[in-house]
């Protein structure tokens, strides 16, 4: 058996990807602990992942100029990531009150609901539900 435990999102600060998450999103904060680099410099080890999820994503402070580049442009500016919620209009409406990015407007496809939307550094998700 397998299963995947984590994904990464490059971001340039934790406590506002912290808030954005969990604020915006309503992800849970699974962990938020001291770390190190490879080279023995202070980090952060930060996990959020939405209630009753297995999978989370790890929360990475950018180290460098080509993480920084990558922060907001890890998928190239496709969609890369994927948020199904059991309540599509409150999720949709807490997230347009908080000021998230959506690119167009909700639509109905074949598997339901769907809207895209960018996190707080640009990552595109889609936004899926009944």
């Amino acid at each position: 058996m397998a299963s995947l435990s984590l994904v990464t999102i490059v971001v340039a600060d934790y406590d506002e990807a912290i808030a954005f998450f969990v604020e915006l999103l309503g992800f849970e904060l699974a962990e938020d602990s001291p770390s190190t680099t490879n080279d023995g410099r202070p980090k952060r080890w930060v996990v959020v992942r939405p209630p009753k999820a297995e999978t989370g994503i790890l929360l990475a402070k950018a180290d460098g100029a080509d993480q920084l580049a990558a922060v907001g442009r890890q998928t190239g500016g496709r969609v890369g990531f994927f948020l199904e919620v059991d309540d599509f209009d409150a999720t949709y409406e807490r997230m347009v009150a908080g000021d998230v990015r959506f690119v167009g407007e909700p639509r109905m496809e074949s598997y339901g609901r769907v809207v895209v939307f960018q996190d707080l550094v640009g990552n595109r998700w889609d936004l899926l539900g009944a």
